[in-house]
């Protein structure tokens, strides 16, 4: 998808804030993005198995979703000046002026704070411990290092992996080479899913300072390439489950099929005359294969295994 150049401001300033309503604080929680980690913690709940207790569920599912939720809410605070340099980002809460930063701050460490009860008190303390440690990785770590970083998507994909991880803590199971391979699946399908939209984006990433790869490599063929090298590690890791002993073969011939599918996409994206129109395909691929490649997962464990 290409990109028409428009003027950015070479610096923002945040309107002051008016009267903002319940969906602008929903906006505040990205809840989309929220609901990624409540159901890829859900998955590693589900695959841990081999019970079912609903009270454990709706608390693990209310804990990472406030969790979720407080970090969302205290990276727009973060990078409020950030986002209204960005066409893609200048219409979120507080660039719009809707919330102000000090009410973002407060709310997002109210709901982090909450979430990290609900784990600790409600379910165990190493879902707390990892909704803990997910949430240093993303604030304290990968958001700072998008300014000073080229290397800032791998540092983030850490925080977006463990949230399987946490699902399986609040199983009561240790995390074991399962645990381990949710944590290798979801960090490698970040890097194709978040390259092909660096790329889509990469003059409002210029225009905020931030130093993604396709900021740093105009002519993206090292972006492509590493899009393609990280699907490859993507269809490996979605053979682990299977390769360890605890999923069957039906689940590899699917896990396998989705990914080639997931592959062909990647290396149409090396080609520099296909880029920029299978950047957008590349993502919009990432986002079906996902749910599809854990909910098989899922499936096979609850049918096939338990």
């Amino acid at each position: 998808m290409t990109h028409t150049e428009e003027q950015l401001p070479a610096a923002a300033v945040v309107p002051s804030a008016g009267r903002a309503g319940w969906r602008d604080y929903l906006e505040l929680t990205k809840p989309r993005l929220s609901m990624l980690s409540v159901t890829t913690a859900m998955v590693g709940y589900l695959a841990a198995g081999p019970f079912w207790e609903w009270r454990r569920t709706l608390l693990l599912m209310l804990g990472t979703a406030l969790c979720a939720g407080g970090v969302a809410a205290l990276n727009q605070w973060m990078e409020s000046d950030l986002d209204a340099l960005m066409k893609r980002t200048r219409d979120r809460p507080i660039p719009q002026g809707l919330i102000a930063p000090g009410s973002a701050f407060v709310v997002g460490w109210v709901l982090c704070l909450g979430g990290l009860a609900v784990l600790f008190k409600m379910v165990n303390g190493l879902s707390a411990f990892l909704g803990l440690a997910t949430m240093v990785a993303y604030l304290a770590i990968y958001t700072p290092a998008k300014k000073w970083s080229r290397w800032n998507t791998e540092i983030g994909a850490i925080s977006g992996a463990l949230p399987p991880m946490l699902g399986w803590a609040a199983a009561g199971r240790s995390n074991d080479s399962l645990g381990w391979s949710l944590f290798a699946i979801l960090y490698c399908w970040q890097m194709p899913h978040f390259f092909a939209l660096c790329w889509t984006y990469r003059q409002d990433y210029a225009a905020a300072g931030m130093k993604m790869i396709s900021v740093t490599d105009p002519s993206g063929r090292k972006v492509s390439r590493r899009a393609f090298i990280w699907t490859v590690l993507l269809v490996a890791a979605s053979a682990l489950p299977t390769l360890l002993g605890y999923c069957s073969w039906y689940y590899f011939t699917a896990a396998l099929l989705l990914g080639l599918w997931f592959l062909k996409s990647a290396i149409t994206f090396l080609n520099p005359a296909k880029r920029d129109t299978e950047a957008r395909k590349l993502f919009l691929i990432s986002i079906a294969y996902l749910p599809l490649l854990l909910g098989l997962l899922v499936a096979d464990r609850l049918y096939f295994q338990l």
